[in-house]
């Protein structure tokens, strides 16, 4: 089974690594940001199963960053604070945070709740990938990788299918191109206009009219998104 990889962010070394030790000898892989920036960066580059977020940093606190990152994942995130009145926790939690705990804590119980995380997130893709998606006249069947236009079975390539579900999973959400060239092609190589090129061909397979699609919209200037009004419709 693969280890999980937890991104843990603090701008105090010392905590950071303290959390490392632990989650290190209970089987976890970790990863190490210590301010909000660089944080941002390794959730979208590295895509960890779950984030350890302080919510005291001088560049970019802890809301901010989880404000941010719910804006493109939903990689789930447990908010590290050293006030106890509650207040912090109304806060994250508002903000997309999954779990809360006080400074100092006990580092059992923090992997406890990482794992009791963990554990819902496979359920709940579990139960997401048994679902079809319906999406304008397409159907997705994720645990099959198979895509229907009007009940009829569409020959996708792995890219193709692959960029379908980046936008059919982010509803209304803006890509750039080289936000897709690094979900997509990962470090690979690959020029920006090649993505234009996928995507011209994703649409000619599934859109009813290529060139006024109605499904993945180009966003002139940034990049594309899928058309949040198209799921669930046929």
């Amino acid at each position: 089974m693969d280890k999980k990889k937890i991104l843990v962010v603090d701008d105090e070394e010392a905590i950071a690594e303290f959390i490392e030790i632990n989650l290190v000898r209970s089987g976890f892989e970790v990863i190490k940001a210590f301010c909000g920036e660089e944080a941002l960066k390794k959730i979208e580059i590295d895509d960890p199963d779950l984030v350890v977020l302080d919510i005291m940093m001088p560049d970019m606190d802890g809301f901010e960053v989880c404000k941010k990152t719910r804006k493109f994942s939903d990689v789930p995130i447990i908010m590290l604070t050293a006030r106890d009145d509650g207040y912090d926790k109304v806060i994250g939690l508002e903000f997309g945070a999954d779990d809360y705990m006080t400074k100092p804590f006990n580092p059992w119980e923090l992997i406890a709740r990482i794992q009791a995380i963990l554990r819902r997130t496979a359920k709940k893709d579990a139960q997401s990938k048994d679902k079809k998606v319906r999406f304008g006249c397409i159907t997705i069947d994720p645990m099959g990788r198979k895509v229907w236009k009007n009940d009829k079975l569409v020959e996708l390539t792995p890219r193709e299918y692959d960029i379908l579900m980046l936008f059919s999973s982010n509803p209304g959400i803006s890509f750039s191109r080289q936000e897709v060239r690094q979900k997509i092609w990962g470090h690979e190589f690959i020029e920006e206009r090649s993505i234009d090129v996928h995507v011209r061909r994703l649409r000619d397979k599934i859109e009813d009219s290529p060139e006024n699609p109605s499904l993945i919209m180009t966003i002139w200037g940034v990049g594309y998104k899928s058309n949040p009004d198209a799921f669930g419709k046929k």
